[in-house]
């Protein structure tokens, strides 16, 4: 093949590759379902509060093609959304993983804090440096807690924090963050006190999955 032809190819190539990597609302929705990182049933969660889901992003991490199709479309989803940054920082230890393979994908540096004694904190010989562009990446949002504790660190080292990104957005708006989240799937999860929970959900027998415990 000449020269001309080969580059023409590989330009071809690029441009089916992007185009695969964005899924919609229903792709992405199959995918965390088959993989069991969101499944039904009847689960007391780590607050005490009572659902008919339960969302556990490890299961789809444990499966590196789909989290990578799933990665790839929240990494589009980033690049259209955010113009410029240059850390991206995940709380440790939910957000490691999706933090790093998001910075492989957009070519960007990536580090992520760990709770010594109760608060995020960097560890590692991570640094923040003065004035960066700092994306914070996790796995789930729900209150939003983990990702402002991530931001507070960026901001005691002068750092702008330009965004939140996460797989699973359940926060229902409610979250602490008074920024758009990025994420890739939006998901309304119910959730019932001991007091209120259906009957319907009743007959079902309650689990208490997670790891918050340990």
């Amino acid at each position: 093949l000449s020269l001309r032809r080969q580059r023409q190819m590989c330009i071809r190539d690029r441009f089916v590759i992007k185009r695969k990597k964005m899924l919609s609302y229903e792709e992405s929705l199959k995918i965390l379902k088959e993989t069991k990182a969101l499944i039904d049933g009847h689960f007391i969660l780590s607050s005490g509060l009572h659902s008919p889901k339960y969302v556990q992003c490890a299961q789809l991490l444990s499966k590196p093609d789909k989290a990578s199709e799933i990665c790839n479309s929240l990494a589009e989803k980033i690049k259209s959304s955010i113009k410029e940054f240059d850390l991206i920082l995940s709380p440790a230890m939910g957000g490691i993983i999706i933090g790093y393979d998001i910075g492989r994908i957009l070519n960007t540096e990536t580090i992520f804090s760990e709770r010594v004694n109760g608060k995020f904190k960097l560890r590692r010989d991570f640094l923040i440096k003065k004035n960066n562009k700092v994306l914070i990446i996790e796995d789930v949002i729900t209150t939003g807690k983990s990702s402002l504790e991530c931001s507070l660190i960026g901001e005691k080292f002068g750092a702008e924090v330009v965004g939140f990104a996460s797989l699973i957005d359940r926060s229902n708006g409610k979250s602490k963050i008074n920024k758009k989240i990025i994420s890739q799937v939006q998901i309304e999860i119910p959730t019932f006190t001991e007091e209120n929970i259906p009957e319907k959900l009743k007959r079902i027998k309650a689990t208490k999955p997670g790891s918050r415990d340990l």
